[in-house]
């Protein structure tokens, strides 16, 4: 059994095991930007036998809230996407920068104080608000008038670049944070940021799996085939 798991794609088992992303998480398994690796690959790169991680799969058992998104219509979830992780992400930064700002300014000469870090979350919360205002303006308005590859092909292929790109921020923070591991003796304000930031590493990675590995990819499948092509000039030919 197990080895039916461990030869799909990271992206295809957050979608159809749920709580799938809970154990990728606890692996340190990026499934987002990286849902294109099959198990067995993603886990040799991290030097895990990719049978436990399948084995925790598994054994998980599902949250109610959970939902695959795969078979849903693309606008149903764009709103999704619009008011759980847009919305959010545009509420967590300007106080994760304040209590980051805070945390510098009071226990900047310790050398476990994450210095650099606000000035880190300033530039992903700019270039997080420009990716998001793309997609609402742009991107999220061709699909949701049922525009296919390849007229939405350039668009995505933009966005899935900037996934990219907020991935190694994620990557950054976390060697700023050690790992997003406060240090025992840290004050509350410290353990407060680092829960803000747990929190927005978890939102931002669901965000971007959604998108990549569901709206995305529901686009590039719903790519129009030759005889649709042909359909469509012989009507402009006819009209």
């Amino acid at each position: 059994m197990t080895t039916d798991l461990i030869d799909q794609t990271l992206g295809n088992l957050a979608c159809s095991v749920p709580g799938a992303t809970r154990v990728f998480r606890q692996f340190r398994l990026d499934f987002c930007c990286g849902g294109d690796l099959p198990l067995r690959e993603a886990a040799a790169r991290i030097d895990v036998d990719p049978h436990i991680i399948a084995g925790a799969l598994l054994a998980l058992e599902p949250e109610e809230s959970e939902k695959d998104w795969r078979a849903e219509p693309a606008g149903q979830l764009i709103e999704y996407i619009l008011a759980r992780f847009h919305e959010r992400h545009r509420d967590q930064f300007p106080e994760l920068i304040r209590l980051a700002s805070r945390v510098e300014q009071v226990h900047g000469s310790r050398p476990e104080c994450p210095n650099g870090l606000a000035e880190h979350l300033w530039h992903m919360q700019q270039e997080l608000e420009s990716h998001m205002l793309k997609e609402e303006q742009i991107l999220f308005p061709m699909l949701q008038r049922g525009m296919r590859f390849p007229q939405a092909q350039g668009p995505i292929s933009v966005m899935r670049y900037e996934h990219q790109e907020h991935g190694n921020a994620l990557e950054q923070l976390a060697a700023l944070t050690n790992d997003i591991t406060p240090p025992a003796n840290a004050c509350n304000t410290w353990r407060a940021l680092y829960r803000g930031l747990e929190e927005m590493r978890s939102d931002l990675m669901q965000h971007i799996h959604l998108e990549n590995n569901v709206l995305f990819r529901n686009a590039e499948m719903t790519a129009p085939t030759a005889s649709d092509e042909g359909v469509q000039r012989i009507e402009v030919a006819q009209s």
